[in-house]
Order: C-alpha cells, then structure tokens, then sequence
C-alpha cells in the first residue's frame, strides 16, 4: 500500500528545491532513476532530464512555488494529484493534474496534464 499524499509531497519538494545539490536529493527521493516525465510543453528522462525541467521553470518563473491542491489519490501502482504554480500570496498562474506510476515508492512515470495556463 502506498502513502499517496506522501509521494505526491516529494514530487512538490523537488519542485520547488532551488539549489541544484539539494534538488537532487529530493529528486532521488521524489523519482526512480529511469523516470520518463512528459507533459505537454517538456519532456526528461532520468534524475537529469527531471533536473533540467525543474531548472528551467525556476528560470523561467523566479519566487514560484508549487503546491498540491488537495488530496493524491490512486489505486495500486497509479497515482493522481493537482498542483498549482504561482508566487506567494496571490492565485496561481498556471495548475496541472499528473498521472504517475509508482515503483518502489517513487515515481517511474509522469504524465502531466495543464489544466490553467496564462494567455500568451
């Protein structure tokens, strides 16, 4: 049995770790070492293709940070969660639903979905 708001935390952690040698701890905590992340903007495979997606969003949005909004949830080895993206204090700028599937605890798959995004 998994601890789904625990897995989908340590997803939001490596998020939002700023500093790259912290960030891959979380991210070793947060992913299997073969993970495949694709979303409909990017794409990574493995702790570096996830560090890399994870540096370029702070780069792009400096002071965002994510949160979980509400519960994980999932059955067996699948899990589901939403997030929001945004500075501190004011209503997120962008929010996406993920589907994950999980190995040994950690994330082996990520399929993430853009459910709010900012008009260009």
């Amino acid at each position: 049995m998994h601890d789904f708001n625990a897995i989908a935390r340590a997803y939001i952690a490596a998020w939002n770790t700023t500093d790259a040698a912290s960030r891959a701890g979380q991210i070793a905590k947060a992913f299997t070492a073969d993970v495949a992340y694709r979303d409909p903007i990017m794409q990574g495979d493995g702790h570096a293709g996830v560090d890399a997606l994870i540096a370029g969003v702070h780069g792009q949005f400096p002071g965002f940070r994510f949160t979980l909004k509400g519960a994980a949830d999932g059955y067996a080895d699948t899990i589901r969660f939403s997030w929001a993206l945004g500075p501190d204090g004011v209503p997120s700028v962008i929010e996406g639903t993920d589907v994950c599937q999980i190995e040994d605890g950690r994330l082996k798959t990520v399929t993430g979905f853009l459910d709010k995004v900012p008009a260009r």
